[in-house]
């Protein structure tokens, strides 16, 4: 009820303020100790990508693009905060207006195009994080960066939040980076897990601990992009796949003001593509190789249609947008009752 209020507050202005305002108040929330006041952290660890997960409900990424609130959002309940995604290079992101409401659909459209203040300013924020939970950070490449040098931002960045992370995740899938999608491509994905895989290996060598690796997968794929995909990342011995980014299709807002908006499609809509391609990669994945499922969650039964599908745990961002922090006790509710608890 009282989100309800804030959220009529919070939509009076455009989605980029908003959203700063929303996250400048948690800050300061946590600063004063407010938000766990205000919030109770449920204990229901889960293992996945061999780490122990405090619950298994998480931020997805973009929430906090910079590292400058992920201790303020594990006030809020969360098992779990990823936080990017993250360039070498800072970079403004694509022009405004690039962020659009669909309230009817309990759905947003964005173009942000990987806006941040680059890996160095992230690393700076989380050298010495106190976040109890699991951090997870994700990478990409910067908008000028051509395609065919693309790994080379990818290792940039693995290098320097590799110490740091609990995880790390390769974005592959946002639709708002010209041709980054293409990367999921057979040849092109091959090559591109082949030299980051290398890589861990050296990185493991030299900080004695081995960090695992997810890619994030785009929910726009048919059956033999899903195979062909699961036959890589399965080669490159990833530790998940984080199925959905957001979609670039329009079905379920069709006619809806701000629709036909250039950018990727998030919440509820996009639930019944990203459940198709989350249970595609279970049944094409071996066992051992986990899944996070993302997309469309703005209810306890959403989450628990992920965890039913296949995912070891769940992440929502939009969903955070439309119900509040109240959504992330009511999906560990839900999650706790489907595990018998």
């Amino acid at each position: 009820m009282l989100y309800d209020l804030v959220r009529r507050a919070l939509f009076a202005t455009d989605p980029e303020t908003a959203h700063e305002l929303t996250m400048e108040g948690l800050r300061m929330g946590h600063r004063l100790g407010a938000t766990r006041l205000l919030c109770r952290t449920r204990h229901q660890p889960v293992t996945c990508m061999g780490l122990e997960f405090p619950n298994p409900v998480g931020v997805a990424p973009g929430l906090d693009k910079n590292g400058d609130y992920f201790e303020a959002l594990g006030d809020l309940g969360f098992g779990f905060v990823e936080i990017g995604t993250v360039t070498p290079r800072p970079q403004p992101g694509n022009p405004k207006p690039r962020v659009f409401r669909l309230p009817r659909a309990q759905a947003m459209i964005n173009r942000l195009g990987f806006n941040n203040k680059g890996v160095d300013h992230l690393v700076r924020r989380v050298r010495k994080h106190r976040f109890a939970g699991i951090l997870g950070i994700n990478i990409g490449k910067n908008f000028d960066t051509p395609i065919e040098q693309a790994v080379d931002d990818y290792l940039h960045c693995l290098d320097k939040v590799y110490p740091h992370a609990d995880y790390v995740t390769v974005n592959i899938s946002s639709p708002n980076t010209e041709n980054l999608r293409s990367l999921q491509g057979e040849r092109e994905l091959d090559g591109l897990l082949s030299t980051i895989s290398g890589r861990r290996a050296e990185l493991a060598d030299e900080h004695g601990r081995c960090v695992p690796l997810a890619v994030k997968v785009a929910p726009d794929l048919d059956d033999e992009a899903i195979r062909v995909i699961a036959e890589v990342v399965a080669r490159h011995r990833m530790d998940a796949v984080i199925a959905t980014n957001t979609t670039v299709g329009r079905e379920g807002v069709e006619g809806m003001p701000h629709a036909l908006e250039a950018g990727g499609l998030s919440g509820a809509p996009l639930k019944p593509m990203a459940d198709r391609v989350l249970a595609a990669f279970r049944e094409k994945l071996p066992e051992e190789i986990d899944l996070i499922g993302v997309g469309g969650i703005t209810c306890g039964q959403d989450a628990v249609d992920k965890l039913d599908r296949g995912a070891r745990a769940v992440q929502f961002y939009t969903g955070l947008v439309y119900r509040g922090p109240d959504l992330v006790g009511e999906c560990l509710q839900a999650i706790a009752q489907r595990n018998g608890g």
